[in-house]
């Protein structure tokens, strides 16, 4: 007699509201569509720019992680995607110029740094790898839009950026270790994350890179 496999069940995840999970997505495919259209791509580049950068670091996190990966099994994602490219295709990119834009970005990022820790440890991840999934979650899709363009990546920026993602995924990670409420540990987390990120636009603030080798 062949036994049964039953299915595995995902763990229960601390879900964002859809509509802000959207939101956020369709502000990260907006930064990516852009980066293709200064550079006065064809509306497919633009259209897969949108989509990396939209869904680039959730997808890596749920891969290393063995999540399904999110955007495949929700039918709306891969559409607001869409629709963001066309909406930066047919405007001018003047319109999008300035600080508003890095501030929902700001925002976006501390949020999808606190999910994408939260969901990795949703999913039996110890403490320091989630927090290494929160970052995953909330720099990689810009990280590859960066590299894809041919400009210098976030990561290689002195500007603080990755460093307010993991500021965020770090205090979440610590706040549910600490056994938090989960509305605590978000509203910490993404307000530190978003503070530091602010600071750093507002001010222009960034780390001192390394000296380089000595000179003789």
């Amino acid at each position: 007699m062949t036994p049964m496999i039953s299915a595995i069940a995902p763990p229960p995840v601390p879900a964002l509201p859809p509509m802000l999970d959207l939101l956020g997505i369709a502000v990260f495919a907006l930064t990516g569509a852009l980066a293709a259209a200064r550079l006065r791509q064809t509306f497919v580049t633009v259209a897969f720019f949108a989509l990396i950068t939209g869904v680039g670091g959730g997808s890596v996190r749920d891969l290393l992680i063995g999540a399904p990966v999110f955007w495949i099994q929700d039918p709306l994602v891969a559409p607001v995607c869409f629709a963001v490219a066309l909406i930066a295709w047919f405007t001018p990119v003047r319109w999008w110029e300035g600080k508003l834009l890095e501030w929902a970005d700001a925002l976006g990022l501390a949020t999808y740094a606190v999910f994408g820790t939260i969901k990795a440890l949703a999913w039996g991840v110890p403490t320091v790898p989630a927090i290494m999934m929160g970052v995953i979650t909330g720099c990689v899709g810009g990280i590859v839009r960066d590299v894809l363009a041919g400009q210098p990546s976030i990561l290689m920026r002195p500007e603080l950026y990755v460093t307010a993602a993991a500021l965020s995924a770090a205090l979440a990670g610590l706040g549910i270790a600490l056994g938090l409420s989960a509305q605590v540990t978000w509203a910490i987390a993404v307000l530190a994350g978003f503070t530091l990120r602010g600071a750093a636009i507002h001010w222009s603030i960034a780390l001192p890179g390394h000296a380089g080798p000595a000179e003789d």
